[in-house]
């Protein structure tokens, strides 16, 4: 697979990385510990150099899994974690400098790593200056216990404040066909600041794959029976922006997965998108998407087509709704 640098941080990754949180958390059918570790490996051995974790993800199961699961090609890969989140509640923050120091050091262990190589802040505290946090993550790096930095569902303001104390390599947020919010004013501020862009759920929490319908409904357990827009009402609604990359796929010949990929990294060269997935088929697929080609004129009729459409419901249940930084 390609390599992308991830802006101007000079951060080598694959064009694709890989989202591990749904091997052990977010959704009703869970890996198993060897299975978790096997995933990871064939995402290595499909040429993927780049894997995104997080302590809360379990909580903590989840970084430990990638720890073992990557400490063969530890020289190889780039491993990406996450603070920010007070234990086991993913609806309060903390980003204090003692507890960011606190979970350095427990995912160090985790991960059995001597160094994190990006480190973000899960989400913005309110109660606690960005120009603080970036500094404690900098007296890290100064210490060689992390490399990079980075951020996840930041605003514009809160962008600025933390890269002119330490310059963020990345900002990762939602970004798919089915939200594109970020290319109003995000993207724009991650160009001249020359920071990379990480989306998360680029296939839209598995929606844009096409393997739901406007009937499909979920397990108790499964984050997305929670998600406004997951609800049947707004899912038949939604089904537009399914239809949309469908009818695309069926004209190139490849799967709707793949062109929702390749459109995302059609739209800059310093975006790298990370699926997860918890099976073979799938990983294959999705990095097939390296190889589709979307010409000029897709992209042109994708965006026509996409801006007239509206998403219904919101991203997330009104209490982690709130933690969103604007």
């Amino acid at each position: 697979m390609k390599k992308r640098i991830l802006g101007k941080s000079g951060l080598e990754v694959s064009e694709i990385g890989f989202g591990c949180m749904g091997i052990s958390f977010g959704y009703s059918q869970k890996l198993d510990r060897n299975e978790g570790i096997r995933i990871i490996r064939d995402a290595v051995e499909e040429g993927v150099t780049f894997f995104d974790t997080a302590e809360v993800y379990g909580p903590y199961i989840n970084e430990e899994i990638v720890g073992e699961a990557l400490a063969p090609y530890r020289d190889n890969v780039v491993i990406a974690t996450k603070f920010g989140f007070k234990q086991d509640a993913w609806s309060e923050t903390d980003s204090r400098p003692e507890h960011i120091r606190e979970v350095c050091h427990a995912s160090l262990k985790r991960l059995g790593v001597e160094s994190i190589d990006l480190f973000y802040q899960h989400r913005v505290d309110k109660d606690v200056p960005i120009e603080d946090v970036a500094g404690t993550v900098r007296d890290l790096i100064q210490e060689g216990k992390v490399k990079h930095f980075g951020l996840s569902e930041a605003g514009v303001s809160n962008i600025r404040k933390a890269h002119s104390v330490l310059p963020v390599t990345a900002l990762q947020s939602e970004y798919s066909l089915w939200w594109r919010e970020p290319e109003e004013k995000i993207l724009p501020v991650l160009e001249e600041l020359g920071i990379g862009f990480v989306p998360f759920s680029p296939l839209g929490k598995g929606f844009l794959t096409g393997a739901m319908n406007r009937d499909t409904s979920f397990e108790t357990g499964d984050f997305r029976s929670i998600v406004p827009r997951f609800q049947k009402e707004n899912l038949e609604a939604n089904y537009r922006f399914v239809e949309l990359i469908t009818n695309l796929a069926k004209d190139k010949g490849v799967s709707p997965a793949q062109i929702a990929l390749s459109w995302i990294l059609a739209q800059k060269p310093w975006i790298v998108p990370i699926p997860g997935t918890t099976k073979l088929a799938r990983l294959k697929e999705n990095n097939g998407a390296v190889h589709v080609s979307l010409t000029e004129e897709d992209l042109k009729k994708i965006k026509e087509t996409a801006d007239q459409l509206e998403v219904k419901g919101e991203r997330y249940p009104e209490h982690l709704q709130k933690r969103i930084d604007r």
